[in-house]
């Protein structure tokens, strides 16, 4: 059987250097007059953050070169791994908190948050589970619910912080990927349903008031405009004083200490205001490019964990840039996450890198070109296994 092997998806490298330089110049652009304000430096976070760009490319590269099927087996083990973590940062005492969230362990500079581990695990679990036994899916008690609950633990826990916006993230990578492995259809169709008395349910026993209070702001911020609605009026205000071509770079006034969380959750509303509407829809533009990039080398891989990983690691991605997009243009409740690759934040900058690098990973090693009919089949069946066709009934 005659193979060619492809070489890693430059276009999904290329994309994934400009997200990560527009959030570097952004960066620098967004945080300099509360840097000087809080440290006197006004390079502070820009200097912390190409720390952690050169150890994010590290961890590309390591994405890159290491066997993304290694992984395979250490599904269970870095699951486990981010549960310990997830409940370690929750005990009191244990983990950094900011702002009455509980979300980071480490010391000094070094600090990581496990949610952002907990992605990663999620996703790289259920590809193995899934591939390995890919009819035990469509068995409600002995696949479905079992990997549902372990996604159910995973989304608890990370509610616990709070970190509502990656404890979403994780519940979208998990029903994506059950979806993508071939659940079926009306097992989906009744966990959707679940979710409104679930939703009740965390409304009454689980969601703290100041997140209760983020839903009720967003039906109208305007009630409360020098309080709880402050956060998304500035951010709203940024948006529509860029007007097409922007204020031009380091010109933005919401900056001066107007916008909270300017550099971090809320840096898309800067990009707006300074590079315009043109500027925000190119990064829009960008991830959109990213997904067709990931969604494709999970199409073209030629084997199920690999198809299964790439789509899940795409779709965290792009989920939590829609979260934070709708988040700062008013289109979803506030709730705190980063802009991937462009807000600042050293955890998250270095696992989207890593999980990048695995794509490149996959378009890599997994896509062979199979010049062979059986080769064909093989292409065939591994759609099929994606879209789940044949295990639906």
């Amino acid at each position: 059987m005659a193979t060619e092997r492809r070489g890693i998806d430059r276009s999904l490298l290329l994309v994934t250097m400009l997200l990560t330089v527009i959030g570097l110049a952004m960066i620098l652009s967004a945080s300099y007059v509360k840097a000087e304000e809080m440290t006197g430096d006004p390079f502070f976070f820009f200097k912390k953050q190409l720390i952690w760009l050169f150890i994010g490319f590290g961890a590309l590269l390591c994405g890159i070169n290491i066997d993304y099927r290694k992984l395979r087996p250490l599904a269970k083990p870095i699951l486990w791994v981010a549960v310990i973590l997830l409940g370690f940062v929750l005990l009191e005492g244990s983990g950094h908190s900011a702002k009455g969230s509980a979300r980071w362990i480490g010391f000094g500079m070094l600090k990581f948050q496990p949610s952002e581990l907990a992605k990663l695990a999620v996703a790289v679990y259920l590809a193995s589970v899934i591939a390995d036994k890919p009819r035990l899916i469509t068995n409600l008690q002995r696949g479905f619910l079992p990997l549902l609950g372990i996604l159910m633990v995973v989304f608890f826990l990370v509610l616990k912080q709070p970190d509502l916006g990656t404890g979403i993230t994780i519940l979208v990578i998990g029903f994506v990927l059950l979806a993508a492995g071939g659940a079926r259809i009306k097992h989906l169709s009744a966990t959707a349903l679940f979710a409104l008395p679930a939703s009740v349910f965390a409304w009454l026993f689980i969601l703290k008031g100041y997140q209760k209070d983020r839903v009720l702001t967003f039906l109208n911020p305007q009630s409360d405009p020098q309080g709880k609605g402050y956060h998304i009026i500035q951010s709203l205000i940024a948006l529509g004083s860029g007007g097409l071509l922007g204020a031009g770079f380091g010109n933005s006034k919401q900056k001066f200490l107007y916008l909270p969380e300017q550099h971090t959750d809320f840096i898309f509303a800067i990009i707006g205001e300074e590079l315009g509407l043109i500027g925000a829809a190119a990064v829009v533009c960008l991830f959109i490019f990213y997904a067709w990039r990931g969604y494709r080398a999970a199409v073209r891989s030629s084997d199920a964990f690999g198809a299964l990983l790439a789509c899940g690691l795409t779709t965290m991605v792009i989920c939590q840039a829609l979260i934070n997009i709708g988040v700062v243009t008013s289109s979803m409740p506030v709730t705190g996450i980063p802009l991937p690759f462009i807000s600042y934040g050293g955890s998250s900058l270095t696992l989207l890198l890593f999980a990048t690098g695995l794509l490149l990973n996959i378009s890599k090693s997994g896509g062979r070109v199979q010049t062979s009919e059986s080769g064909n089949r093989r292409r065939r069946n591994r759609r099929t296994y994606i879209s789940g066709a044949g295990n639906r009934r």
